[in-house]
């Protein structure tokens, strides 16, 4: 999903006083909250931005994340470009068609993964089905490539069949991207990372085995959950929520008195910052220059999204100052 206009990029720019850290400071561990954007337009859609955040820019090699829903609404995202980045579109509730310019075209639901990886330069389209609003709920992240992977071609893959962990009694995981828990997903990563959706019922209690090497979040989706991690008070963490684990933990005990579902999400930490601007990730100001006059002059390094005409969201302008690597402040 691109971050579509100017109102977003503006949104994004500053984070609102529900975003702050509320827990933990000392320690590093941060519960941070989402903030809710406005992208606009006749499409009229509202989402809850939970990364980047002002204290913190990544989670791993995790540099983005919007849930859009869950709400009754007619999507119409016209194709927009990528540099730099894996977008990862995990739906809850809905069908998505996604059309892009490698050639796919096809529909996302519930269970079904879709992955694209720009590279240098893609450019995809998402509608919703049909000409009435319906139900849609999904997260939407982006995963920032490394350098031996940021230049290379686009690509896309649809993966139906993912990888399901058993916890314990009442607790299981689908491992989405990277690995977790000893199993991999087949989705292409680029470094070392973990995605995988959790699901727990009432009153289980289950030990999530993290790596040590590397950070994590834990996103609230459904319900609220209680989080012990060893040395901290319990934590609880509701839907929009992200609780911030930095390097050095070994496990995360979770419970709740509802069923809940959570998105693990951590990875080693990135290689270099990162600057970040509407729907491009690189690395300097320039990068991202070049890449919106690329687009602005419909140059072929974007190429042309499948069963489109000449529609196209406009890049916002840029801003008056010069873009910068963001820097985590924990």
């Amino acid at each position: 999903m691109t971050r579509w206009d100017a109102e977003a990029v503006r949104a994004d720019a500053s984070a609102s006083a529900s975003a702050a850290p509320t827990t933990g400071a000392a320690s590093g561990v941060l519960l941070l909250g989402a903030r809710e954007v406005p992208l606009g337009g006749l499409r009229a859609m509202q989402v809850q931005r939970t990364l980047p955040q002002r204290e913190l820019p990544t989670v791993g090699a995790w540099c983005f994340l919007d849930r859009f829903g869950p709400q009754a609404t007619v999507m119409r995202v016209e194709p927009h470009p990528h540099i730099g980045l894996q977008t990862v579109t995990w739906p809850l509730v809905g069908e998505v068609r996604h059309r892009d310019t490698v050639g796919s075209d096809v529909i996302v639901r519930r269970g079904s993964l879709d992955l694209m990886t720009s590279g240098a330069g893609i450019a995809h389209s998402e509608y919703s089905l049909g000409d009435d609003p319906v139900p849609l709920d999904a997260l939407q992240l982006w995963v920032a490539l490394p350098e031996s992977r940021r230049h290379g071609p686009p690509a896309f893959e649809q993966h139906d069949e993912l990888p399901v962990v058993t916890l314990g009694a009442g607790a299981e995981a689908t491992v989405v991207m990277g690995s977790f828990a000893g199993t991999t997903s087949p989705a292409s990563v680029y470094t070392p990372i973990v995605g995988a959706e959790v699901r727990l019922d009432a009153g289980v209690r289950v030990r999530l085995p993290l790596e040590r090497a590397w950070e994590h979040g834990l996103v609230g989706v459904s319900g609220t959950v209680r989080v012990h991690l060893d040395g901290q008070d319990a934590v609880d963490v509701a839907p929009q929520q992200l609780l911030y684990v930095p390097t050095g933990a070994a496990a995360a005990e979770v419970t709740a008195d509802e069923p809940v579902t959570l998105f693990l999400l951590g990875g080693e930490p990135f290689e270099s910052d990162i600057v970040m601007w509407w729907n491009f990730v690189g690395r300097s100001h320039e990068e991202i220059v070049d890449a919106r006059e690329a687009w602005e002059a419909d140059s072929d390094r974007f190429g042309h999204v499948v069963g489109h005409g000449a529609e196209r969201v406009p890049a916002p302008p840029l801003p008056t100052v010069r873009l910068t690597r963001r820097r985590r402040r924990t």
